[in-house]
C-alpha cells in the first residue's frame, strides 16, 4: 500500500518523461526528419535559457 503511494508521488508523467528524453542521445535505428530535430533543438535551448535565467534571478534575490 505505502509502496504504491511512493511510486505515485515520484511518477513523472508525460511532461517529466519528455524532459528526461529530450537530453538523451537519439536512437540511430529510429528515423527522424529535419523539422523534428530542429524542434527538439529549439526546445533544448529554451529549457537551458530558462534554467539559466532562474539561477540568475535566484542569485540576485539572495544578494
Amino acid at each position: 500500500m505505502a509502496d504504491s503511494k511512493v511510486k505515485e508521488f515520484f511518477k513523472l508523467g508525460e511532461v517529466g518523461n519528455y524532459f528526461i528524453n529530450i537530453f538523451k542521445k537519439p536512437d540511430p535505428n529510429k528515423k527522424s526528419n529535419f523539422n523534428l530535430r530542429m524542434m527538439h533543438g529549439i526546445n533544448k535551448i529554451s529549457i537551458l535559457v530558462f534554467l539559466f535565467a532562474l539561477i540568475v534571478w535566484t542569485i540576485k534575490r539572495l544578494m
